[in-house]
């Protein structure tokens, strides 16, 4: 219960401004960590069994996948940026109402939304062959749903997503909101029933048996300089696993 009054008074722009500005999001090297992090999403949605590549000097955005969710967005959008390439419909999901608000005023193109250019850009970059407006264009599209989610309810939507998602996506969200090991075991179970038999789930940070085969972990060790703000983080896991 206190854990989740402490989250009634997030603030998404302080979150914002801390997490995805400079120093912390700093493009000036692959190595850093936001980089990082859009580099293994775009490696994972783009991987062998996930995602069938299509050939690099040929843009075909025909999505071959039909839903995914991604479980506790939070107020940002950069983790959707190369899934937007890949499915028909992006589900965003948060328990609180000020994210919910803040990915909304984005979606619509708001004045005072938070500024993700240089994100799209930069996952624009590796292709360069289509103006980066055009990838804001289309996740704008696909995002199609931002609904509540509770990860500690057994039906975390409140009801069952019909048909069930292709792919779920968790950045920050389990591990943050569980007070224990077992309460975010039960949260994983949770999540990866709004998941199909056989579809894929990419959830960083923190990864339990609850029914998925991992398919790859990777690593990133925050450097001195990048450990700022209000956090104590000093570093981040990126999971792939299969139901």
């Amino acid at each position: 219960a206190a854990l989740r009054e402490g989250y009634e008074h997030f603030d998404p722009h302080a979150y914002l401004r801390n997490n995805y500005l400079p120093p912390r999001a700093d493009f000036s090297s692959e190595e850093f960590v936001v980089p990082w992090k859009l580099r293994c999403l775009a490696e994972t949605f783009a991987s062998a069994g996930l995602i069938p590549s299509p050939h690099p000097c040929v843009l075909d955005h025909s999505p071959p996948g039909r839903t995914l969710i991604d479980v506790g967005s939070g107020p940002t959008i950069y983790q959707l940026l190369s899934a937007c390439d890949h499915f028909e419909e992006i589900v965003a999901t948060d328990y609180l109402a000020v994210n919910r608000e803040e990915l909304g005023r984005w979606a619509r193109g708001e004045p005072g939304a938070f500024d993700w250019s240089p994100f799209i850009q930069h996952v624009s970059i590796p292709t360069s062959l289509e103006p980066w407006q055009d990838k804001e264009r289309r996740l704008r599209e696909r995002l199609r749903r931002i609904l509540p989610i509770d990860v500690h309810r057994p039906e975390p939507l409140g009801a069952p997503l019909r048909p069930p998602a292709d792919a779920l996506l968790s950045a920050f969200c389990l591990e943050a909101v569980s007070p224990d090991r077992a309460a975010f075991a039960r949260a994983l179970v949770h999540v990866g029933n709004l998941l199909r038999p056989g579809g894929h789930s990419d959830v960083r940070e923190a990864l339990a048996a609850a029914g998925f085969a991992l398919r790859e972990l990777r690593s990133y060790a925050m450097p001195p300089a990048l450990r700022t703000g209000v956090d104590d983080v000093d570093g981040v896991f990126f999971a792939h696993a299969q139901k």
